[in-house]
């Protein structure tokens, strides 16, 4: 069964290709994207090793999936099938446990619920690195006639494989993790799974001890509630409520997908992702004594280097995303890789973002912090800005006319380059840092904040980050860094 490819272009940003459901995001875009796969598995000869494919809870994921599967098994590739939305590292998991030659998730992750996703999984469980992607951008783009094998024909003759990964993963976690220590602490969690695909998964795992876990929104709704399924404010702000009112101890949060993690103390304070990223290495470096280096993206905190330098630990720079911080922590043998919006993943673990491991490792640092009689988690959170430095972060994304746009990034881009700030909000610009990928700039001012611009190259918008040293000066940059957007 053959179908002429439809000629919209399919681009793979930091994280995947993402679209509108039904605009771009269509089952034969989906069945390119699959294609692509397949040839550059065949392009290999490893089709023998198979290929992964899991879904989320988004609208028709696990439809879009079976049809990605089609394609692939067209190929006479074998396939290893999600028997339920699953968490998108469990791909990423089964990849590492099958010797599978990729992965495929159909997941937006943090998206809104009219978006849907296709993300590609390299054999060592990371994100697909730029260079697989631009062999399958290019197979795409090729525009080759796309075969079809019926599914039930194709698992009938033995090439589908279904698996259900949560015993596989449990026993996995608990080479690195104690669950039953976990299980056994006197805590009470508040866990917001976002009505997304880890719904269930640390209830499960944390089950059938003196812990006491809360979870809430774990039905499937593809509307995720009306709000970005993101893991931070205001999409998390319910939760932050509960926390208070029902007097929970503790608040871990999950994006989506559940490979971003999050987390809230006994106030229902959020503890935003850079001081997640610096709570995490911290917990590494003084809980269990490692020293192995640490990649965190460029948008991502400088509370690292800070540590880095405490502890004796090398610290990488990435650019945005994990197809670039996944290669670099297996290049660099990192213990941990972190990128801004919450991804986390670990050297002895996986090289992906795991926001359920992410998670344990959050609450085992608050019950070690709590065995040196240092609680609640907000006092934890204090002590430790004491070593590591203030942070105040915030984001924002500066939405431009579809019209303007390309003027927009040239005037950016050229503009900054030939006449660069040398203040932003009141302090001298000390450092511009151009980022790897060609999109934006860093700006460093006197007292040690920064602010980044970073333009998208799937979206008419510019995001701004900036992690300063108090709220007032995080406030004025990240106004100063919209002010410069909008000329």
């Amino acid at each position: 069964m053959t179908e002429a490819a439809p000629k919209s272009p399919i681009v793979f940003g930091t994280d995947g290709w993402r679209a509108r459901i039904a605009e771009d995001f269509t089952f034969e875009n989906v069945r390119r994207c699959a294609d692509g796969v397949a040839r550059y598995v065949t392009g290999r000869g490893e089709q023998a090793k198979g290929v992964v494919l899991a879904y989320d809870r988004r609208f028709a994921s696990e439809h879009f999936a079976m049809a990605a599967a089609e394609v692939i098994l067209a190929h006479d590739i074998p396939v290893a099938f999600a028997s339920r939305a699953v968490p998108t590292q469990m791909c990423s998991y089964e990849v590492v446990e099958r010797g599978a030659a990729a992965g495929v998730v159909i997941t937006a992750s943090h998206n809104p619920w009219t978006d849907n996703g296709f993300k590609v999984k390299a054999p060592t469980g990371s994100a697909g690195g730029p260079d697989m992607l631009a062999v399958i951008e290019r197979s795409i783009a090729e525009g080759a006639p796309v075969e079809r094998r019926p599914f039930a024909d194709a698992e009938a003759a033995g090439l589908v494989t279904r698996y259900d990964p949560y015993e596989g993963y449990e026993v996995y976690v608990r080479r690195t993790v104690d669950l039953d220590a976990l299980k056994a602490a006197d805590i009470d969690v508040l866990v917001e799974p976002m009505w997304g695909a880890g719904a269930g998964w640390l209830s499960r795992l944390l089950g059938g001890g003196r812990i006491r876990v809360h979870e809430i929104h774990q039905e499937r709704n593809p509307f995720f509630g009306g709000v970005n399924p993101e893991p931070i404010r205001p999409n998390i702000d319910e939760a932050l409520t509960r926390i208070v009112r029902e007097g929970h101890e503790l608040g871990l949060l999950l994006d989506g997908d559940a490979d971003r993690a999050g987390a809230a103390d006994e106030q229902g304070n959020f503890i935003h992702q850079l001081e997640v990223t610096g709570l995490l290495m911290y917990y590494l470096a003084e809980h269990r004594g490692l020293r192995e280096p640490v990649v965190v993206s460029v948008n991502n905190t400088s509370m690292a280097a800070r540590l880095g330098k405490h502890y004796g630990i090398e610290v990488h720079e990435s650019p945005v995303g994990y197809k670039f911080i996944g290669p670099m922590m297996i290049a660099t043998g990192a213990m941990m890789g972190a990128e801004e919006s919450g991804g986390y993943g670990f050297g002895m673990h996986l090289p992906e973002r795991d926001g359920i491991y992410a998670d344990l490792l959050l609450l085992d640092l608050v019950l070690k912090e709590m065995a040196r009689g240092v609680h609640p988690v907000s006092k934890i959170v204090a002590q430790f800005h004491e070593l590591a430095g203030p942070s105040f972060y915030t984001r924002i994304d500066v939405h431009v006319d579809r019209a303007t746009y390309a003027e927009t990034k040239r005037r950016l881009l050229e503009g900054l380059v030939a006449t660069p700030p040398t203040s932003l909000a009141g302090q001298p610009v000390t450092r511009t840092q151009a980022l790897d990928t060609k999109d934006g700039f860093k700006f460093f001012v006197a007292d040690g904040s920064w602010m980044l611009i970073r333009t998208s190259g799937t979206e008419p918008l510019v995001r701004v980050y900036t992690e300063a040293t108090s709220a007032d000066a995080r406030d004025a940059l990240v106004g100063a860094g919209e002010a410069l957007v909008r000329g």
